[in-house]
């Protein structure tokens, strides 16, 4: 059952990242008036740590996504403990140094006013601390810690494909304004997928995670 729903779930989330290269590859053009990039002042986009951050957070964001479902992967540990660590420590290490502080950079310039810029800030960093958190554990062979705190992490890494799922619902079938929309999937992406991590540690999936996953 376990590996079933793990290979939905996985295959899932490699279809999405997917899909993100085809979005990230255009911005590799640098121009400014692409997509997302649009819809700045030419005030922002002058700021050379905005743009640095928007490259550095679009590039090493690709990376995560699979690398954290990855962790989860019963064959992959039982087969190469080493491999599964050291995939591990690339997913840490991209989030605690990349990632998630030039996503702190990026919410300070959010679209949607004050409401979108904090929430977006206690993404990063509730996602920073979370993973910090789950590598301290590691250290410390505190294994169903880790386990717990590797499932928050990842929940907070998939906010951006909850993002974008939840825009596409709330616009298409409840025919919700786009500020509301963009409002509303700002802070529900991560803190809805939290809920739902906190929701399987409740009942027991860290610890029948681990029977999977051997230490």
């Amino acid at each position: 059952m376990y590996k079933t729903g793990y290979y939905i779930f996985a295959s899932a989330i490699l279809l999405f990242s997917y899909l993100m290269l085809t979005k990230v590859i255009p911005y590799l053009s640098f121009e400014h008036a692409i997509n997302f990039l649009g819809t700045k002042p030419d005030e922002t986009l002058d700021k050379s740590h905005f743009m640095w951050a928007f490259y550095i957070h679009i590039i090493s964001s690709l990376f995560v996504m699979p690398l954290g479902v990855l962790q989860f992967s019963s064959f992959l540990f039982q087969k190469n403990k080493k491999t599964h660590r050291y995939l591990g420590k690339a997913y840490i290490l991209i989030i605690l140094l990349l990632a998630a502080p030039s996503g702190l950079v990026l919410a300070a310039y959010a679209n949607g006013g004050l409401a979108a810029r904090v929430g977006f800030s206690l993404q990063s960093i509730v996602w920073w601390a979370v993973t910090l958190i789950a590598w301290h554990e590691a250290t410390k062979q505190r294994w169903l810690n880790h386990t717990h705190a590797m499932m928050r992490s990842l929940a907070v890494t998939l906010a951006a494909m909850s993002l974008r799922t939840e825009s596409y619902f709330m616009y298409y079938f409840l025919d919700t304004k786009p500020i509301e929309t963009y409002l509303t999937v700002t802070w529900l992406s991560w803190v809805g997928n939290l809920l739902i991590a906190e929701l399987l540690i409740y009942v027991g999936t860290g610890r029948r995670l681990l029977k999977n996953l051997p230490h």
